[in-house]
């Protein structure tokens, strides 16, 4: 059992779960929680930690046979957790690996392209809804906060296992790749003068969704090949980003499910 903070392997799991060059370094990530162990495909689990408290349950047994695992003292583990009450299991994932042709695949993919996305729960809650609405996959510009910021991965509650994604380094030339395999691209943005139910999404589709500050720069936002809106009443003069996104997935998949 691990009984010090100063433990080389602790003060390794608290460098992965606080900054994302370790993490890019390592090639992995951490997950917190049994929902999100027993979720997570076992040929990327590398290595599991589990406190003192949790490991002596007997309802935790069948889970934990799932991998080895090392325990952990309460008071350490609680110093390793993001969350107030800390849930007593922690993973360290591999980083996966997908291509634009794996978040392109299907016979009618429906993506998010997203331009300098900040806040880690946003990108969490769009995967995560996005994974209920049919979502096949998501483009990042290099700007964009890392996806396996532990409050992305918590946000998206398992989905993150599941929705492939790609960080780009020239988001425009990405998306010239995406129109080039025939997928149609809609700006969410302010200059929309159509409503986007009046849209059809039932073939290849793409949202591009900008920075919750600023918005879509001119550069991507004249690449879609339309505008849309989402009207509003109300002085409320635009959405949260996760919301919007939320919200044109869903038109998608209830236009989807009536073809």
């Amino acid at each position: 059992m691990i009984t010090s903070a100063s433990n080389n392997r602790i003060k390794e799991l608290s460098s992965l779960l606080e900054k994302s060059k370790e993490r890019s370094r390592a090639g992995v990530y951490v997950i917190e929680g049994p929902r999100m162990y027993e979720e997570a495909p076992v040929f990327d689990l590398r290595e599991v930690y589990v406190s003192e408290s949790f490991a002596s349950k007997e309802k935790n047994r069948e889970l934990l046979e799932k991998h080895d695992y090392e325990v952990v003292a309460d008071p350490v583990f609680k110093k390793l957790s993001a969350t107030q009450n800390p849930q007593g299991i922690l993973a360290v994932m591999a980083q996966p690996v997908y291509t634009l042709n794996e978040v392109l695949a299907g016979e009618a993919p429906l993506l998010l392209i997203l331009e300098d996305l900040q806040d880690p729960g946003n990108l969490g809650t769009m995967i995560r809804a996005g994974e209920g609405a049919g979502l096949s996959g998501v483009i990042l510009s290099k700007g964009c906060v890392d996806i396996y910021n532990p409050k992305v991965i918590r946000a998206t509650m398992g989905s993150i296992f599941r929705i492939p994604f790609v960080y780009t380094e020239d988001l425009a030339e990405t998306i010239r790749q995406v129109k080039e395999a025939g997928v149609k691209t809609y700006a969410a943005h302010l200059k929309g003068t159509a409503a986007y139910e009046t849209f059809t999404f039932t073939e290849k589709s793409a949202f591009l969704i900008g920075n919750e500050g600023n918005g879509l720069t001119d550069e991507i936002a004249n690449l879609a090949d339309s505008y849309l809106k989402i009207p509003m009443l109300g002085k409320v003069e635009s959405l949260n980003a996760s919301v919007a996104a939320s919200v044109l997935l869903y038109e998608a998949a209830r236009q989807r499910r009536s073809v």
